[in-house]
């Protein structure tokens, strides 16, 4: 089965994915060296690809140079976003717009 990840790390079109701890809201993220990270509790084939296919957006977002963040910041197309000020996730961010718009018809 190719999503039983056992902890060790697979790729998918060379985008390296993990499978570890992530806050329990957190379903996946992209990080910034061009790896996804799931959630570990996360065991849904389907729901694994649906995060891969959500977080491989924002990868391309920061190849792009559309998005980048930090500690204490996001940033989309040279505009900070202060995390203390945003719900993280929210599908109204710009970013997020488009990662769930793209995506929208696969799930």
């Amino acid at each position: 089965m190719p999503f039983k990840l056992n902890n060790k790390p697979y790729a998918i079109d060379n985008t390296p994915i993990y499978n570890v701890d992530l806050e329990d809201s957190v379903l996946g993220k992209a990080d910034r060296n061009g790896s996804i990270l799931i959630n570990k509790n996360v065991d849904n084939p389907k729901q694994i690809q649906e995060v891969i296919d959500h977080e491989k957006v924002h990868i391309d977002q920061m190849k792009r140079g559309d998005l980048d963040y930090n500690d204490s910041a996001v940033f989309w197309k040279g505009k900070r976003y202060p995390r203390s000020k945003m719900n993280e996730g929210n599908k109204n961010l710009p970013w997020e717009k488009e990662a769930y718009n793209k995506t929208k018809t696969k799930n």
